[in-house]
C-alpha cells in the first residue's frame, strides 16, 4: 500500500518550511498569552518612552515650562557632538574607568566562584553566604560605609596597610577618594563589594560542568591550570559572556557612586565626571530636557554598538554545547 508523503514528512509550505501543527499553534498562542503582561509593560514603560525621548531630542524645553517647547531639529545633536567638549571628556572618563574596573571585577568574581566551588574548601556554604550577603545591603548605605572604610586617617584599609609596613596613614598616606591616581581603584573596591550576584551566576555555571571531563583530564595527567583553561573556561564561556555584557552596560550607566560621594562635582580634578553625571546635570539640574534626551540616545547608541560587537566576537570564543561551528 502506498503511503501518503504528507503523512511521513508533514505538509510543507511553498517555501519548503514545515508548517505548525494545531498543537504547536495552540502552544504558541498560550505562550503569547502568558508573556503578554511583560510585552504590555515593555511597550508602555520602555518602548513608548524611548520613542518619545527621541522626539524630545529635537526640541528645546524644560519640565517647568513644557508648553514653551521649541522645535530645534538636530541642533541638540550638533551641539552635543561638535560644540560641547564635556560630551567627549565624560565619555573618556567613563571608558577609562571601565578599562580598569571591568577586568578586575570579572576576574575577581570568576576566581572567587572557582574557589567557592572547590571540594577542598571547608565551610563552603558559609563562605558562599558571606560573599553574597553584601548584595543585600542598600547601595547608598554601602557607598557611605566604604567612604569611611577608605578614610585616609581612620579607614580599615589604611590601618591594615600601615600594620604591614606600608605608609598609608597620616598626611603623606593614601587618600583613596582624594587622589586622582587612586580614585578609580577606590571605586573598583566599592564595586567588588557587590559582586555577589556575579559570583552566584559563575558558581551555578561551574556546577554544571560535567565531572567526567575533569576525571578524564586527570587520568591524562592534566594539572589544575590546564583543566581551568581547556575545560572550565570553555564550558562556562556563555555565562562569562553574559556577565561581560551586563557589566559593560552597567559601567556605561555608572552614576550612583560618584553622585553620592561628591555630588557629581568631578572631584578630584575632574576624574569622576562620568557621562551619566553629565547627562543628569543637563537634564535635571539645568532642566535642558531636549539636550538631555540627546545625551541619553548617544549613550544608548554607544552601548548598542559595543553589545553588537561583543555578540559578533562571541562566535570565536563562546562555546555552546551541541552547537556546530
Amino acid at each position: 500500500m502506498e503511503l501518503n508523503a504528507n503523512l511521513i514528512v508533514g505538509k510543507r509550505r511553498p517555501n519548503g518550511r514545515k508548517g505548525m501543527s494545531a498543537s504547536q499553534r495552540r502552544e504558541a498562542k498560550w505562550g503569547l498569552i502568558f508573556i503578554s503582561p511583560w510585552l504590555i509593560g515593555f511597550f508602555i514603560f520602555h518602548l513608548v518612552p524611548m520613542i518619545a525621548s527621541l522626539g524630545f531630542s529635537m526640541f528645546s524645553f524644560t519640565l517647568s515650562a513644557p508648553d514653551e517647547a521649541r522645535f530645534v531639529g538636530l541642533d541638540n545633536w550638533r551641539r552635543m557632538l561638535f560644540e560641547d567638549p564635556n560630551t567627549w571628556i565624560t565619555l573618556g572618563v567613563t571608558f577609562k574607568f571601565a578599562f580598569i574596573s571591568l577586568p578586575i571585577g570579572m576576574i575577581t568574581a570568576f576566581m572567587l566562584a572557582v574557589l567557592l566551588n572547590s571540594e577542598n574548601l571547608l565551610g563552603r556554604n558559609l563562605f558562599r553566604t558571606l560573599f553574597y550577603a553584601p548584595t543585600m545591603v542598600p547601595l547608598i548605605a554601602a557607598i557611605l560605609i566604604w567612604s569611611q572604610v577608605l578614610n585616609p586617617q581612620t579607614g580599615w584599609v589604611n590601618r591594615g596597610l600601615d600594620a604591614i609596613g606600608i605608609q598609608a596613614l597620616g598626611a603623606g598616606g593614601l587618600r583613596w577618594l582624594d587622589n586622582p591616581n587612586l580614585i578609580y581603584l577606590a571605586y573598583t573596591f566599592i564595586g567588588i563589594w557587590g559582586i555577589g550576584n556575579a559570583i552566584l551566576i559563575n558558581l551555578s555555571a561551574l556546577q554544571g560542568v560535567p565531572t567526567e571531563l575533569y576525571e578524564a583530564s586527570k587520568i591524562d595527567g592534566a594539572g589544575w591550570s590546564r583543566r581551568l583553561l581547556n575545560i572550565t573556561l570553555p564550558m562556562v564561556s556563555p555565562v562569562i559572556f553574559y556577565n561581560l555584557v551586563l557589566s559593560v552596560v552597567g559601567l556605561l550607566q555608572y552614576f550612583i557612586v560618584p553622585w553620592v560621594l561628591n555630588g557629581g562635582s568631578g572631584y578630584p580634578e575632574g576624574t569622576t565626571r562620568f557621562f551619566m553625571v553629565h547627562f543628569y546635570k543637563q537634564a535635571f539640574t539645568f532642566q535642558n530636557m531636549g539636550y538631555g534626551a540627546s545625551l541619553a540616545w548617544l549613550i544608548f547608541i554607544i552601548g548598542l554598538m559595543i553589545t553588537l560587537a561583543l555578540f559578533i566576537s562571541a562566535r570565536y570564543w563562546v562555546y555552546y554545547a551541541g552547537e556546530r561551528n
